[in-house]
């Protein structure tokens, strides 16, 4: 197209559905992005657009142009991620992501980094989600469970993942400790919400103790230490976090069967680029001062 502002406006069209959503998301006025949707069909001899009252409808052709403009926006993104990572300077912006569980080990790692380089700015994303470092969305992350295995990324084993079950010393004063296995089911627990889940610790809970016995369910592993902290019931944490919290109490040792592998990746057009090894390498020093 010789006119890309009018491809881009009428892809966010297509995305949003409205002239006023594509308009504020591009900045301009809704007039602008009618005369390009004009523009732009006239050129074409094609309609991408059904008008009616709650809004734009893609025609066939518009949903052609979605797609096309879908993979021109990814690639646009994908370069961008490229040239952050470029250069010999330790600056601009780091993003790094992770589980919400590892951020008492990563945030004061990752403060330490930036004031050892202070023109770099950090940019930590916590959550489930798996960010796309093909599409520049991070320069790090580190992941739990199975070795990834998307293309295109630089798969590197990180630290151990170990866990035991605790409690707060609150819950312990009103219910005592855990004696044991057959103990389980004299006792009151903390679990993720998701049934699914295939974290090995999860799943054995689950098959070891009736589910009645969990009554305290948790979407997101940071509530569930809020509660297992607050006294809900007995849970899993890392012993990482839980040498952080000392009015936690081990209710029951590490097991191998709980244990997973955190995983250190990065895409292989900013893996060797001096930002992203100065990091790497300093987590991996920085990681042997972690509890094991």
């Amino acid at each position: 197209m010789e006119n890309w502002d009018e491809v881009r406006t009428a892809y966010q069209v297509v995305r949003l559905g409205t002239v006023s959503g594509a308009a504020e998301v591009l900045g301009v006025h809704h007039a602008t992005v009618i005369r390009h949707i004009d523009a732009i069909e006239a050129r074409l001899g094609v309609k991408l657009f059904q008008r009616h009252a709650r809004g734009y409808t893609p025609t066939e052709a518009g949903l052609d142009l979605l797609r096309v403009a879908q993979a021109t926006d990814d690639q646009f993104s994908q370069l961008v991620g490229r040239l952050k990572g470029q250069g010999d300077e330790v600056s601009g912006e780091l993003v790094v992501t992770s589980l919400s569980s590892m951020a008492p080990m990563l945030a004061p790692a990752l403060t330490e980094f930036q004031q050892m380089h202070p023109d770099l700015v950090i940019r930590y994303l916590t959550g489930d989600r798996l960010f796309r470092l093909e599409y520049g969305e991070a320069h790090v992350a580190l992941r739990a469970g199975a070795a990834p295995e998307q293309p295109d990324n630089v798969v590197q084993p990180f630290v151990g993942q170990r866990l035991a079950l605790y409690a707060s010393e609150d819950y312990v004063a009103r219910h005592g400790m855990l004696k044991g296995q057959d103990d389980m089911v004299n006792h009151r627990f903390v679990a993720s919400d998701n049934e699914n889940t295939r974290a090995p610790f999860e799943r054995w809970l689950r098959a070891t103790i009736p589910a009645e016995n969990i009554v305290f369910r948790c979407s997101d592993a940071v509530a569930g230490h809020k509660a297992i902290r607050a006294g809900a019931g007995i849970g899993f944490i890392s012993l990482w976090e839980a040498a952080s919290c000392p009015d936690l109490v081990m209710m029951m040792d590490p097991r191998d069967e709980w244990s997973g592998k955190i995983w250190l990746v990065t895409h292989v057009d900013l893996h060797r680029t001096n930002k992203v090894q100065s990091f790497v390498r300093f987590l991996k020093e920085h990681a042997k001062t972690w509890p094991q």
